[in-house]
C-alpha cells in the first residue's frame, strides 16, 4: 500500500517552491514531475502541473492548483530541529525574501506556507509529566517568535534568562 502524502496546492508556483523545500532539509528530493498535458485548464501544455517530491523522508506533492485556494496556519509542517543552528539556518532562511516571522517558532515562507521550526527538546519538555518546568518551558516559548534552546534549557532550569 502506498504512503499517504499530503497536497499542497500553489497558483502556479509549485515546482519553484518544491525545489526550495528540498534544498532545506536533508533526505529530501524530487521524485517525480507531471507535465501539463495539452488542454489543462490554467496550465501551459509541458508546465509542470504535479510534483511529486519528499521531505526529509516524508511523502508530499505539490500541485499547480490555481488562485482558488491559498494556504493558512490551519496546516503547517513541523520540523524538530536538535540544534540551535539547524533552528536558526531554516528560520533565516524560510523567513526571507518574502517570508515572515510569526511566534513561538511558527514562520510563513514566502509562498505561503506556515512552519513550525522546533527543538526536539521543547518537544520533550512539553510531553514531560514534571508540571512545573514543562509550565516554564511553555511560558518561556510563548514569549519567544524564534525559539532559542539555550533560553528553553534555562526556563526549564528555572534560571532567569540573564543567569543562563
Amino acid at each position: 500500500m502506498s504512503a499517504l502524502r499530503p497536497c499542497l496546492w500553489f497558483d502556479g508556483q509549485a515546482e519553484e517552491a518544491v525545489r526550495f523545500y528540498v534544498s532545506l532539509l536533508p533526505g529530501s528530493a524530487i521524485d517525480t514531475i507531471v507535465l501539463a498535458p495539452k488542454g489543462t485548464p490554467g496550465r501551459a501544455e509541458g508546465e509542470a502541473l504535479m510534483i511529486d517530491f519528499t521531505l526529509k523522508e516524508q511523502p508530499y506533492s505539490a500541485l499547480n492548483g490555481g488562485p482558488q485556494y491559498a494556504f493558512t496556519p490551519a496546516v503547517s509542517i513541523i520540523v524538530p530541529c536538535e540544534k540551535q543552528a539547524e533552528v536558526d539556518r531554516l528560520w533565516d532562511t524560510l523567513s526571507s525574501d518574502g517570508g515572515e516571522a510569526v511566534a513561538c517558532g511558527w514562520v510563513r515562507d514566502r509562498y505561503g506556507l506556515s512552519w513550525q521550526i522546533v527543538p526536539q527538546r521543547l518537544l520533550e519538555m512539553l510531553k514531560s509529566r514534571d508540571l512545573e518546568p514543562r509550565q516554564r518551558a511553555f511560558e518561556a516559548m510563548t514569549r519567544m517568535v524564534k525559539l532559542d534552546i539555550a533560553a528553553l534549557e534555562a526556563a526549564w532550569a528555572g534560571q532567569s534568562p540573564s543567569s543562563s
